[in-house]
């Protein structure tokens, strides 16, 4: 039973990605102009879907 809960909550590929675009850079690894803007674009529009998902319930439930 345990192990079915630990399994549901697991994060995955995609839960991953939103934690690692949201850590500070690791200042060892080279980084190009391009991937620095990707990321950026992936921040902006994780933000704004967040936003749009919080918007939308609170009107919604309202």
């Amino acid at each position: 039973m345990s192990n079915r809960i630990k399994e549901f909550f697991q994060l995955g590929e995609v839960g991953n990605y939103f934690i690692r675009v949201f850590q500070k850079p690791d200042p060892n690894k080279k980084s190009n102009f391009n991937l620095r803007m990707m990321h950026g674009i992936n921040k902006i529009s994780i933000l704004m879907f967040l936003f749009a998902l919080i918007f939308w319930l609170v009107k919604r439930l309202a």
